[in-house]
């Protein structure tokens, strides 16, 4: 095992989904995970414990799942990209037969993740830095239709990070879609995660509304936000009666929509 700190988290993310699985009343079930994991060789006690981030990545993940798969639906043969992809499944729960998909990361993260999770003819990981633009030249489109997921990702930048992220993307790509993971500043400030914190990681950005963002780049149009809770409540239901209260929603991570 030689990753290291926010590097470690794509192991819990993956572990998360892995656990949730294999529970009765499982809102997604995917078998790459739980294959995984298995062949892990990591320290999974803390991650057990931590019912914060194991609600807040199931959540995310019916929420996102539901979003791609809708986008997919609409565009068939669209070419998906997976910004700092870490150990992520989505393609195998969600593959229609037609999508081609780009999971991009670090080298040693991307390294990593084919030790377990092969690529094949429409499944490519490349490694570089989600802030290196180098990685937009490799991403050959069938389709004009691109969507793009930053998941788990903008919370641990700083915001000339994230801007760099945007201007790749708006420079390099002319009709795309955006479905990126933002963490409100108060959130960022407040939230702990003790197996996240076990990794030496910190949340260090976030904004309040997606249409901030378009502060950092104008190209963008902003569509709308999706509270991660709307995931949370399809799960737990009995969160329905907490999440409605705005001091509360307004602190849950939420997926901005942009478009161009």
């Amino acid at each position: 095992m030689n990753l290291e700190g926010v590097e470690k988290t794509m192991l819990l993310t993956l572990f998360a989904k892995a656990q949730h699985s294999q529970e009765k009343n499982h809102k997604f079930y995917d078998s790459k995970a739980i294959e995984v994991i298995s062949k892990i060789d990591y320290d999974f006690t803390m991650a057990e414990k931590d019912r914060k981030m194991k609600m807040g990545v199931i959540g995310r993940t019916i929420v996102l799942d539901e979003m791609v798969s809708q986008y997919i639906k609409k565009h068939p043969h669209s070419t998906i990209v997976n910004i700092a992809s870490g150990m992520d499944t989505r393609f195998n729960r969600l593959d229609n037969g037609l999508i081609r998909w780009y999971n991009i990361d670090l080298e040693n993260s991307a390294n990593f993740r084919l030790k377990y999770i092969e690529d094949h003819e429409r499944v490519k990981t490349l490694a570089y830095s989600a802030m290196d633009e180098k990685w937009a030249d490799e991403i050959k489109i069938e389709s004009g239709n691109v969507l793009f997921i930053i998941e788990g990702l903008t919370m641990y930048l700083q915001e000339n990070e994230v801007s760099d992220i945007l201007k790749i993307i708006s420079e390099n790509f002319f009709n795309c879609t955006v479905f990126v993971e933002i963490m409100p500043p108060s959130s960022v400030k407040n939230t702990k995660e003790i197996s996240v914190e076990e990794t030496n990681s910190k949340f260090t950005w976030g904004v309040q509304k997606g249409y901030e963002l378009l502060s950092l780049n104008p190209n963008f149009k902003w569509i709308r936000d999706v509270n991660l809770f709307d995931g949370v409540n399809k799960y737990k239901p009995i969160f329905r009666l907490l999440t409605w209260i705005p001091m509360i929603r307004n602190r849950m991570d939420y997926i901005a929509v942009l478009e161009k």
